[in-house]
């Protein structure tokens, strides 16, 4: 069974008392009747997840929630919600980011993504502090790829506002060797903020999806977290075709076919390549320890 067309972000609710502290007590056991969130007459519901995935920063989220969805068990908000990461949306309380959960149906699990959460300090204690028992997906790719990816969206987003933007070269160095204040590189530092969520989460409610392999070999990937997540196997190869025009494998569902937006796989811009090897250089020991963490290699660098 699929999730009914409904729309997945209904108009915010303004009522004062919504506008409530994060409770303990409240979990997503609760019905909608508990919380103030009517049941839609077609029997779906708004809960809160009991997955989100929390990053990385141009990890490949979005095609992670989207090759997620396939399963019809899965109910995924439609944008990112930015609850536990926003002083402005966190304050709104559980009642303002229930609101902005998609309906489902009572044998659905939500999910929400929203890349901030990995590298926001405050995060994990918040998401803990909902639900201990939370399902979490991490997907990372190559440190070095995913800087030059970051760079890649900031460059374009100046670019189509008209605004003045830096070379990857002025960034990424500076007075000869990497610039390690760059916001883009302390976001690839994948050990240290992952020791931040291990205060709060066992290791066993964190998956790590590997997205240079979900790009290249989506199937296998996504079945990993089909397992993890502890779903009725229903993605299968059939789903996934990939487009040539677009350089990437792209989704099938029931007949109808569907791709990531074109922001995404953009070009990286050329590094010299001794800038290249700083950068792997940087990254080489941060990794280690991050392998240390997860019991795993990746094939980074």
């Amino acid at each position: 069974m699929q999730s009914p067309p409904i729309p997945s972000r209904p108009a915010e609710g303004g009522k004062d008392d919504w506008r409530q502290p994060l409770s303990p007590t409240f979990s997503s056991s609760m019905t909608p009747t508990d919380n103030g969130t009517s049941i839609h007459p077609n029997g779906t519901f708004q809960q809160l997840p009991s997955i989100i995935i929390i990053g990385v920063r141009k990890g490949g989220t979005r095609a992670l929630i989207e090759m997620l969805s396939l399963h019809s068990t899965v109910a995924a908000a439609e944008n990112e919600v930015h609850f536990f990461d926003w002083e402005s949306h966190f304050q709104k309380g559980i009642p303002w980011y229930l609101s902005q959960m998609p309906f489902a149906l009572p044998n659905q699990l939500t999910v929400e993504k929203t890349p901030a959460y990995f590298t926001s300090s405050k995060v994990p204690q918040r998401i803990h502090h909902m639900n201990p028992n939370i399902k979490l997906l991490l997907i990372l790719r190559d440190p070095t790829e995913r800087v030059l990816s970051d760079y890649t969206q900031v460059f374009y987003n100046r670019l189509q506002k008209h605004k003045h933007y830096q070379s990857i070269e002025s960034v990424l160095v500076k007075d000869g060797e990497i610039n390690l204040g760059y916001k883009a590189l302390n976001r690839s530092m994948y050990h240290m903020h992952l020791q931040n969520w291990l205060r709060y989460f066992p290791l066993k409610s964190i998956h790590v999806v590997d997205g240079d392999k979900l790009i290249k070999y989506p199937f296998p990937e996504i079945k990993r977290v089909e397992r993890f997540l502890n779903l009725e196997p229903q993605i299968n190869a059939s789903n996934f075709y990939f487009n040539k025009t677009k350089g990437f494998y792209c989704l099938r569902d029931h007949g109808r076919e569907r791709c990531l937006h074109d922001s995404k796989g953009r070009a990286h811009p050329h590094v010299a390549p001794a800038i290249l090897h700083k950068l792997y250089r940087v990254f080489h020991e941060p990794n280690r320890k991050f392998f240390e963490l997860v019991g795993r290699t990746f094939n980074w660098n």
